[in-house]
């Protein structure tokens, strides 16, 4: 990022990778790296989660991916010191590089054709907790919460897609409050509002979120691809259209290999073998 007036040089990263990636069969483990600081994002861990979640869409090795962070955070936001005090010395141009870039790994999340599991292991806040709503499914863990801060530190709620996301999962009042109020939510609140998909004793999170993604990963991937695509571009659909597409991707499937894999598999009396294909 250019700035017209070179921002203060912010703390020196720790030692160590922005983020560990693992993958087992298919399924891949990133888990956010900065665990001193709960996993605060900053500059370079947004740049390379933007690339590694747009380069996954061409990796066939990966058909699930869970998202976690190490230690005792998932994600508390934005680096205050590695990104706030930097950005004050930027121009507007840069800043609105910058936001569009945090945005870009929301949006990258949602593009994936493969389910996504959030593992939260600990806080989820501000920037952390719209990531984790970015993902397909959420299992958190006992005493955990999500924040949505923005509002608390006089900027929008909506951000990263937070007000686009968040009442198509937990509805527009309790998304409005969340969003205005920025009160945190502990994992039973968040389970009872669908916010949450599963509330598990916390050491057991990644285990939990591992196997739901083993399940996914060992399935159908070439439906379950199309599924989340038709979530996310139907929501800005009528009834009819999203029949009609609908329509054209069930006709699609019916000829894949793996509904073939099906059938064959259903009439041998043998579980089936998906391909993703």
């Amino acid at each position: 990022m250019t700035a017209a007036t070179p921002p203060p040089t912010p703390p020196p990263a720790p030692a160590g990778p922005l983020f560990e990636w693992a993958v087992d069969r298919g399924v891949a483990t990133l888990t956010l790296a900065r665990p001193e600081v709960l996993n605060a994002l900053t500059f370079e861990v947004y740049a390379a989660l933007a690339k590694k979640l747009r380069d996954l869409r061409d990796d066939d090795s990966v058909r699930a991916l869970v998202l976690t962070g190490k230690g005792r955070g998932f994600c508390s936001g934005g680096d205050v010191d590695g990104i706030i005090g930097a950005l004050f010395d930027c121009d507007t141009r840069d800043v609105l590089e910058f936001t569009r870039m945090t945005g870009e790994v929301v949006e990258n999340l949602r593009r994936l054709d493969r389910p996504v599991i959030a593992a939260i292991n600990g806080i989820a806040a501000g920037a952390g907790a719209v990531i984790a709503l970015a993902c397909d499914l959420r299992v958190m863990g006992e005493g955990t919460k999500f924040a949505f801060l923005f509002s608390k530190v006089g900027l929008a709620g909506a951000d990263m897609g937070a007000a686009y996301l968040l009442p198509r999962i937990v509805g527009m009042g309790r998304a409005t409050e969340l969003l205005f109020l920025g009160d945190p939510v502990d994992a039973s609140a968040a389970l009872a509002m669908g916010l949450a998909n599963r509330v598990v004793p916390r050491d057991t999170v990644l285990a939990e979120a591992t196997a739901i993604a083993r399940r996914l990963a060992d399935g159908p991937s070439l439906a379950l691809g199309m599924t989340k695509r038709l979530l996310l571009h139907e929501a800005s659909m009528d009834l009819a259209s999203a029949i009609e597409v609908e329509a054209v991707a069930q006709a699609l499937l019916l000829r894949a290999k793996d509904h073939r894999h099906f059938y064959d598999a259903y009439k041998a009396g043998r579980p089936a073998a998906f391909e993703g294909r």
